[in-house]
């Protein structure tokens, strides 16, 4: 059993160290799709499963979908889960991870799609992970990097579309773990506030 559990880890660091590698490829003009920002979901997908009580091997799929959640950046922004899931089927095809366990990954690949629409625990973790920063100190410096990659693809966009789409989409949002409703949400909202507090008052 021992054996087993060294040869799984084994099998997950590989993909790992391949699919990390993989993303230092990513264009330049995705100042937020990136590697940082990939490294980050990592980071809060191991603090939110630890709330939520996983087990180890749902550990090791959450962390998966983490890894592979923007790689379909690589091919293209449009339909990128898509295209993630894509790659994860073809890293993983010949693995020790199951059809199933596989098309768990996919799923919450597919739950990071705005709106999100995470349909299991898992799929709801990596929708929080996601979107973590939301909620933290964080925010205006990814903010900052999710700005600057909409305006390189839309150079006519203005700083009040800016603040105006910020302030639709954090309303619109909501956490799906408890740790996202009780730790996350209360910063998330100051952010918001902060934000609106901004808006250029109409003369």
């Amino acid at each position: 059993m021992r054996q087993i559990s060294v040869a799984k880890f084994m099998s997950f660091k590989l993909h790992e160290k391949r699919i990390l590698e993989r993303l230092q490829d990513l264009k330049p003009c995705y100042t937020y799709h990136s590697l940082e920002h990939t490294e980050f979901v990592v980071i809060a997908v191991e603090l939110l499963a630890k709330e939520e009580g996983v087990t180890l091997r749902e550990l090791e799929l959450l962390k998966l979908a983490a890894l592979f959640h923007d790689s379909g950046f690589l091919d293209s922004p449009n339909n990128h889960e898509e295209h993630g899931c894509k790659m994860v089927r073809r890293a993983l095809e010949e693995s020790d991870y199951s059809p199933e366990e596989i098309g768990q990954i996919c799923g919450m690949i597919m739950a990071t799609k705005i709106p999100q629409s995470p349909r299991t625990r898992l799929e709801e973790i990596l929708a929080d992970a996601d979107l973590f920063y939301l909620g933290t100190d964080k925010y205006d410096r990814y903010s900052r990097h999710l700005f600057d990659e909409l305006k390189y693809f839309n150079p006519k966009m203005s700083d009040n579309d800016w603040i105006n789409l910020q302030v639709g989409f954090l309303e619109a949002h909501h956490f799906h773990t408890a740790f996202g409703k009780n730790n996350l949400q209360p910063k998330k909202q100051e952010n918001l506030l902060r934000i609106k507090a901004s808006v250029p008052r109409k003369s």
